[in-house]
């Protein structure tokens, strides 16, 4: 549960009250998620969701996040559009801790996505891409290779008890990605695009929500975040599910040849930081937590695809 904020009815009515959207009739806590408490609020003028930001997004980060979410919706793409207080701000708090209210998206998270929504999540992707081409904010991306050191090189004896033999296989990885590209397209980008983070009416996208890691990096690495949260079907790669994605990609934005050439190593460096962060998190994560910890040893099998890769072409280029 993705709730560690628990509001009182007088709290919520107090926050929401700085809003023009009328009389409050209900609220509920949201299951999913990981890093902030939610809640669904009906109202008389709608549904939105309202996050509380909790420790791992910085206050000073939020007007970059509600930048994002601001061009993208103006723009007719289909994430959620921040609601302005009536003093014009976008961030209140409760509980000191920042919080913010977005309009409500419809449809719902797909979990086991077939071929046509990969390929509608690769063109949502380009979409994304050129809707903030010309934004003139960036935000470094704090999840990057050298993050990537940092969080696994303490805690290879965890990786170890996970699995014999994983310790020296991550070490590898590391090894591998100080071949990280140096210059490829850059631009904004989601980072964390997973399918509990897009709605879908069946095989149409219509939500992208969740922009509390985005960040400017190469635009190629959203792909290959994706092609890893999208296209695995367990352990094995689904050659046909990459191929739609990244087809429904180059529909709206053409990759270069070196991005092409790239996407395997992007592809493992994005298959590695999500093992890394399942990692902290599975040891870190107290045992009573209203969370359920991912497992890190699911990425450590898409690790073991990667490794293997030689080219673009596995992936369904």
């Amino acid at each position: 549960m993705a709730v560690y904020t628990h509001l009182s009815v007088d709290e919520v009515n107090e926050l929401l009250a700085a809003y023009d959207i009328g009389a409050v009739h209900a609220f509920k806590g949201v299951a999913e998620g990981v890093e902030n408490s939610n809640y669904v609020v009906e109202a008389a003028r709608g549904r939105f969701i309202l996050t509380i930001y909790e420790k791992r997004v910085a206050a000073e980060d939020l007007p970059f996040f509600m930048a994002v979410m601001e061009r993208l919706a103006a723009r007719g793409f289909p994430a959620p559009r921040p609601l302005a207080r009536r003093d014009g701000s976008v961030i209140a708090h409760v509980r000191g801790k920042p919080a913010a209210l977005v309009s409500f998206l419809p449809g719902a998270s797909i979990a086991h996505p077939n071929i046509a929504q990969c390929r509608a999540i690769g063109a949502g992707l380009a979409r994304m891409h050129k809707a903030l081409n010309d934004m003139p904010a960036t935000r470094a991306n704090a999840l990057g290779p050298d993050a990537w050191r940092r969080l696994l090189s303490p805690r290879f004896a965890e990786a170890e008890a996970l699995r014999p033999g994983l310790a020296d296989l991550v070490r590898a990885d590391l090894e591998a990605i100080t071949a990280w590209p140096r210059d490829l397209p850059r631009g904004i980008i989601h980072a964390d695009l997973f399918p509990d983070n897009a709605h879908f009416i069946g095989d149409d996208l219509v939500g992208v929500f969740d922009f509390y890691f985005a960040c400017t990096d190469f635009l190629a690495y959203d792909l290959a975040v994706s092609l890893n949260a999208w296209c695995f079907d367990g352990p094995v790669y689904n050659v046909q599910k990459g191929a739609a994605m990244i087809a429904g990609y180059q529909e709206g934005r053409t990759l270069t040849e070196d991005e092409l050439a790239s996407l395997p190593l992007l592809a493992r460096g994005a298959a590695l930081r999500f093992f890394a962060t399942r990692l902290v998190d599975w040891i870190e994560t107290p045992a009573d937590a209203l969370v359920t910890r991912k497992d890190p040893l699911e990425y450590a099998d898409k690790l073991a695809f990667h490794r293997g890769a030689r080219g673009a072409s596995d992936y369904g280029a």
